[in-house]
């Protein structure tokens, strides 16, 4: 008998995110490490925070989510945000119960800023790593390279000899005509006139310079 297509858009759940988060998952293994770090930086946390005033997010939230960010390569902490809305995954590990309002962006940035500030956060991961290295689960077989684009104010055409005695004047300031056919430019030799500290590099072997 095929059954119905209900939909309710109002129901209650008994069931707690704990209990649904299999118990061979990798994040647990991953929450018990995380859990261990952080009871180890509470007297950090205490002198960092003031005993008076609003309540600001649980720096123990706030490095949890931290974590998972680097952890599935979130773009941004607008789509960490996001997330954590309705991944219950994510909200499991960060420790957020079902019906807990996710943090506006900004305010999430501003205290996270105030734990990269005090160096918290560095010494959070560096204890996260100290675990997976005693656990022996690293590995020096591979190795993962952030290949995010840097934006530079500079074009292929802006690189000219360092050792040009006078540039020539451009036909079209806007947008001049170069030729660089049959030229070899590298870093020693060339240099950005509008931004000196752009470097050309090629994305492969063979592949045309940028």
């Amino acid at each position: 008998m095929r059954g119905k297509d209900e939909q309710q858009l109002d129901v209650f759940s008994y069931i707690s995110p704990e209990q649904r988060v299999p118990q061979d998952h990798p994040l647990r293994s991953r929450r018990a490490m995380t859990d261990e770090a952080l009871r180890g930086l509470q007297p950090r946390f205490n002198k960092l925070y003031s005993k008076t005033g609003r309540p600001s997010i649980a720096p123990e939230k706030l490095l949890r989510a931290l974590l998972l960010q680097a952890l599935h390569s979130v773009r941004s902490e607008r789509m960490l945000m996001e997330q954590l809305d309705y991944n219950l995954l994510f909200r499991w590990f960060v420790g957020l119960n079902m019906d807990d309002t996710i943090w506006d962006v900004t305010v999430f940035t501003k205290n996270r800023e105030r734990l990269l500030d005090g160096d918290i956060a560095e010494a959070f991961f560096q204890a996260v790593l100290q675990q997976a290295r005693e656990r022996s689960l690293l590995s020096d077989e591979h190795f993962t390279v952030d290949g995010t684009l840097l934006e530079a104010w500079a074009s292929v055409k802006s690189y000219q000899r360092k050792d040009a005695k006078k540039a020539v004047p451009p036909d079209d300031p806007g947008n001049a005509t170069v030729d660089f056919h049959g030229e070899k430019r590298s870093n020693q030799t060339h240099s950005s006139k509008t931004d000196p500290d752009a470097k050309m590099t090629r994305k492969g072997k063979g592949k045309k310079q940028s």
